[in-house]
């Protein structure tokens, strides 16, 4: 992942700067300067396009350059006074990439942030920190830091999981209970509250690994587990899931195909619709096994008859999160991947499947179906 050169400046003998250039996205040093040499290393590869910053707020990724000693903040000047850079970011053909130059709280860092919400994918980008750079001191780089890497050939909105706490335990949890036509297949613990497990339509066997928790004694019999502390936090931690899913902010795709998402590949990211979604033929989500998914549906989130959800990529299922505002239904033997975080019912249909986790703050209700909870 390193190529490196070495420059030496042999006037440089009373003030000694040491420069480490760092992807922020990579989180490693990219070489080093010591009493008047600086290290250059390049090539780093599949970086993120964009980086999650404070609140979930997904930026261009930040390129950052580390330094042993206070740096003069001036001398790196920021594009709004109107004069250039000590610190730039060019893409393939050179063209300067807008953006912002900051430093950190005790000058040792300075951070180029892109205007733009993400790099472009695939694209090689080289990171200058100029000869114009200088220490309070006044002792300047002797020669110019320059380092590149190359972007994902995907977008990567670097969006992180949704936390789900105690709630994350569960392959089915709800507020108003459990309906169910035998017979249903379950892999993950089962839970309601604050009804009562008399609101449980499953049976034991149907559990075939987990367990069913209820508040209290009247649940499934002999296997009901009375844990009513659990529940509430399991579902106040289900509640506030919901609401980190919701308020996600930026999104990549606004109204993406006015709903309709049948038929499309999906590229990790935050997706938002102010009306519901249909999935009517299959969707594929294309992506790594550290690519996030979030769906943001104002409205019903309706899977068709016989139609699949698919992962590739090596994307998991516990990695895609959909915010349902309005009912769910996954239609007859159909397939459904990821966590659903549903405001009102989620409905199965008759010989439907999921690998996810089925988290509703009203009922759902089963139909002789497999739901497997995501592997970790």
């Amino acid at each position: 992942m390193k190529s490196t050169k070495r420059f030496i400046n042999p006037t440089m003998k009373y003030s000694t700067l040491v420069l480490a250039a760092i992807l922020a996205a990579c989180g490693g040093s990219d070489g080093t300067g010591i009493g008047g040499s600086v290290d250059t290393a390049s090539g780093a590869e599949d970086v993120s396009t964009s980086t999650n910053g404070a609140d979930n707020v997904v930026t261009a990724t930040v390129v950052t350059a580390s330094f042993a000693q206070a740096m003069d903040p001036v001398s790196f000047r920021s594009s709004a006074a109107g004069e250039p850079l000590s610190f730039t970011l060019k893409d393939a053909k050179g063209t300067n990439v807008p953006g912002t130059v900051s430093m950190n709280a005790d000058n040792t860092e300075a951070r180029f942030t892109p205007s733009a919400a993400a790099l472009d994918p695939g694209t090689t980008y080289t990171a200058t920190v100029s000869t114009g750079a200088k220490s309070t001191e006044g002792a300047a780089l002797a020669v110019p830091m320059v380092w590149s890497f190359k972007t994902k050939p995907t977008p990567s909105t670097a969006q992180a999981p949704v936390p789900l706490g105690a709630a994350g335990t569960f392959a089915i949890l709800t507020k108003s209970g459990i309906t169910n036509v035998f017979a249903s297949v379950i892999n993950g613990d089962v839970g309601t509250s604050p009804i009562t497990g008399a609101a449980i339509g499953l049976t034991c066997g149907e559990v075939q690994t987990g367990k069913i928790y209820s508040v209290n004694a009247a649940g499934p019999l002999p296997c009901t587990v009375i844990n009513p502390t659990l529940l509430t936090l399991s579902v106040g931690d289900m509640e506030r899931a919901y609401t980190n899913a919701a308020g996600r902010k930026s999104p990549n795709f606004t109204e993406l195909g006015a709903g309709e998402i049948g038929g499309l590949t999906l590229v990790p990211g935050l997706y938002k619709w102010g009306t519901g979604v249909l999935i009517s033929k299959d969707v594929t989500l294309a992506g790594g096994p550290k690519d996030v998914w979030i769906f943001q549906i104002a409205g019903t989130t309706t899977q068709a008859n016989g139609t699949r959800v698919t992962l590739t990529g090596g994307a998991l299922a516990k990695n895609v999160f959909w915010q349902s505002g309005g009912a769910v239904s996954i239609g007859t033997t159909a397939h459904f991947e990821g966590v659903l975080l549903a405001k009102a019912v989620i409905a199965v249909k008759t010989g439907a499947s999921a690998n996810g986790r089925l988290l509703a703050q009203t009922a759902v209700t089963l139909q002789q179906n497999a739901i497997t909870q995501p592997a970790p």
